[in-house]
């Protein structure tokens, strides 16, 4: 087996960059593949366009309509030489689905075959939901689901076939994935933030949530993914000694780019131009091998479906230049694990950004009001919101010294702190002219001034605010940003309908002008609210015991984060902003819970694989090699052979050791494994996993590990960390 390890070296260190070519400028191919503004205008009836167009503000589309738009869409993909369609959804897998049709049928008389696809195809799809995570929602026999089309997120082409972005229900109407409740969220904070907005700008018709991810990956050549049983199985190194040189130096970030890297980049962001996501950012990141990619702000669902997209297109395109992308947040011990930063703001159809202070008085009271409302639905549901990124891999980042704690706190800067403790003294009820100058003239009136360097990142904060948008730093690089994007928007749309009510009941029962209102408002929440405002080192153990004190949670584990999903509270706030029922928030909580038990099993019986079938016989074969050496020095040295062969016996003792250490936790691993196995409920089961099984791992390791450090490099058949972070 230390044969294919070489083999795969040789193998990844011979490797040649694959020529790319230029397809043209950036702003010329950009969005080709993309059936959009242009592709409509040009296929489509004025009528069917503008159908399309007013889908996006919620106007159904009539099926004789359907069918015009199903024409036009069709010929624009023939043009292209696409042969196939799928409706592309999101179930709640976490990955992409897509059942491919032709564009081809035949007529029972014989007649000439035609490539056909009309309306009822576009609009709705009917692919078996049996095999997709529900969280019982329906039984096994009720296998019916439907694909629904999305007319606010573009189809577009990729490679032969047109993908028709949709949402994926149940036959009785529940989501079956990721994108409905999002849109749902959407709708809800659109509706809530226009309330508000409309207290500083009577012209605001609708506020969009916009989102800029940040994607944190890991590239290893596909030889060496290859020979790493762990990696294949699980998208992380389950064993492996950390290399004598990792990210120390700090020499690998925004270094310059390897050779292979930036052309598989180059091909990366050609296919990412066609498909009308726009890349903008790349850049070496901190840890060896790890990199970053980013994007131009979008709309919010189609910024979740642009990453989704992305992550398949990044395997693809890895695929023809021999390497394998890892998404997993903590792929390698001792370096840096990857994120998914989630940039978020809210853009009025008016041009401007909500988050971002303005050049008067009264476009900055509009910033803080949105500014302090997001802080405060953050502080209600700071559970919530740690639930929505919880997962078997993410629970590898949070808290290590490249991510955030499992702690959710809020960082606004020192400057704004400031700001925020100057309007909690602001009086109750009416405010005298002294006040009201005060204010307009020296507290929110000087906010662009204030913050123009007041934009640094709080690398150990998950939630900061970084100058004119809110970044969730928590999010893992694997995830779907939909989860995460759905809870925040929802909570959010909650707290500004809340806000609306009470300055409403302020002016209209306490007789306070609407500044007046706003401000008494502001002031509550400022002072309802320091306990999520945190400035300092969140890696600290001081900061564990502070955040304590002032109640926030501190889950560090999934299957504790999960049960704020199907808290009471959880339930009402979907359930009132017409988000998700109660079947489908339970349904969740249950799928989320069956997936970590299945990530930590399969992580389980990895290991024990590995560490029985490659790290045990491969030490017990240098052991024999040295026991045939003490053996050859015994006769050459007779009596005093055991002085000449301390090192070597000692070494024996040392190999037998860590081999009955892997045998016996193996063992107890496996007899945990299969307690956890009988239980009946998920929830148990998911906390046997965590608590007793998952334990084992790091026993396991650190015997193989110390192995690895022990046996002759000729003979170790697994690749190792030195090869895999710095074989470019």
């Amino acid at each position: 087996m230390s044969t294919f390890r070489f083999q795969a070296l040789r193998k990844a260190t011979d490797r040649k960059p694959v020529h790319v070519e230029e397809l043209d400028r950036k702003s010329v191919i950009f969005g080709s593949n993309v059936f959009g503004d242009k592709a409509m205008r040009q296929f489509l009836t004025p009528e069917a366009y503008k159908a399309v167009k007013a889908a996006a503000d919620g106007v159904k589309i009539d099926r004789k309509i359907a069918d015009y738009i199903a024409l036009g869409m069709k010929e624009w993909a023939l043009s292209k030489g696409v042969t196939h369609y799928t409706h592309w959804f999101q179930p709640l897998t976490g990955t992409t689905a897509e059942k491919h049709d032709a564009f081809f049928e035949t007529f029972p008389d014989g007649s000439d075959p035609v490539e056909k696809f009309g309306g009822s195809q576009l609009v709705q799809q009917e692919p078996d939901a049996s095999s997709f995570p529900n969280g019982g929602i329906r039984n096994t026999f009720e296998a019916r689901g439907y694909t629904a089309w999305d007319p606010t997120s573009p189809a577009f082409i990729f490679g032969t076939t047109l993908c028709i972005p949709t949402v994926f229900v149940s036959y009785t109407g529940e989501a079956l994935d990721n994108k409905t409740p999002l849109l749902r969220a959407l709708h809800a904070i659109d509706s809530a933030a226009i309330d508000v907005a409309k207290y500083f700008d009577k012209n605001v018709k609708r506020v969009t949530p916009t989102l800029g991810w940040e994607q944190e990956y890991f590239l290893v050549d596909s030889a060496l993914a290859s020979s790493r049983p762990d990696l294949l199985a699980t998208g992380r190194t389950l064993l492996g000694h950390t290399a004598a040189k990792g990210q120390q130096l700090d020499d690998h970030y925004f270094g310059s780019i390897p050779t292979r890297v930036l052309t598989y980049m180059r091909d990366l962001e050609n296919e990412c131009m066609l498909l009308g996501i726009p890349v903008k950012t790349r850049h070496n990141e901190v840890a060896p091998n790890q990199f970053e990619l980013a994007p131009i702000f979008e709309e919010t669902n189609l910024a979740v479906d642009h990453n989704s997209l992305l992550m398949d297109v990044m395997q693809k395109v890895a695929e023809r230049h021999d390497f394998k992308v890892l998404f997993h947040e903590k792929p390698f011990k001792g370096v840096n694990g990857s994120g998914k930063h989630n940039n978020w703001s809210l853009a009025t159809d008016t041009g401007i950004n909500l988050l971002s202070p303005g050049k008067t008085p009264m476009s900055n009271l509009q910033f803080l009001t949105f500014f302090i409302n997001t802080i405060k639905a953050v502080h209600d549901y700071e559970e919530l919101l740690r639930a929505s990124i919880a997962s078997a891999s993410n629970d590898h980042r949070l808290g290590a010294n490249e991510a955030p704690p499992a702690i959710i706190s809020v960082f606004i800067g020192q400057q704004l702190t400031k700001v925020l403790a100057e309007l909690e003294g602001v009086s109750q009820g009416k405010l005298s002219p002294e006040e009201k100058t005060d204010l307009k003239l020296n507290v929110v009136g000087k906010l662009p001034d204030v913050l123009l360097d007041n934009t640094d990142r709080n690398r150990t904060s998950p939630f900061a605010f970084t100058g004119n948008k809110f970044e969730f730093r928590a999010v893992g690089s694997s995830a779907n940003c939909a989860v995460s994007m759905t809870t925040l928007n929802t909570i959010v749309a909650k707290q500004l309908k809340d806000f609306k009510i009470e300055v409403d009941t302020l002016i209209e029962k306490k007789d306070l002008k609407k500044d007046e209102a706003i401000f008494n408002v502001l002031r509550e929440y400022i002072k309802q609210t320091k306990a999520i405002l945190f400035e300092g080192d969140g890696y600290s153990d001081a900061w564990e015991k502070e955040a304590k004190k002032r109640g926030l949670s501190n889950h560090k584990t999934t299957p504790k984060a999960l049960k704020a999903k199907v808290s009471k509270k959880a339930i009402e706030l979907f359930g009132e902003m017409g988000v998700m029922n109660h079947v489908e928030v339970e349904s969740r909580y249950e799928i989320e819970l069956e997936e970590y038990v299945k990530k930590i099993q399969i992580e389980g019986r990895v290991l024990g694989d590995i560490a029985r079938n490659h790290v045990v016989p491969t030490a017990i074969r240098y052991q024999n090699v040295l026991i045939e050496n003490v053996k050859g020095l015994k006769e050459i040295f007779g009596k005093d052979f055991e002085k000449i062969a301390k090192e070597q016996i000692s070494l024996i003792k040392e190999i037998s050791e860590h081999i009955e250490g892997i045998n016996t936790k193996v063992e107890k691993m496996t007899e945990e494994r299969k307690k956890a196995n009988a239980l009946t409920s998920t929830e148990k089961m998911a906390d046997a996993y965590c608590d007793k099984v998952k334990p084992y791992f790091e026993e396991i390791r650190y015997h193989a590990d110390k192995l690895e450090l022990l046996v002759d490099d000729e003979l170790w058949t697994l690749t190792k960390y030195r090869e895999l972070l710095f074989t470019k």
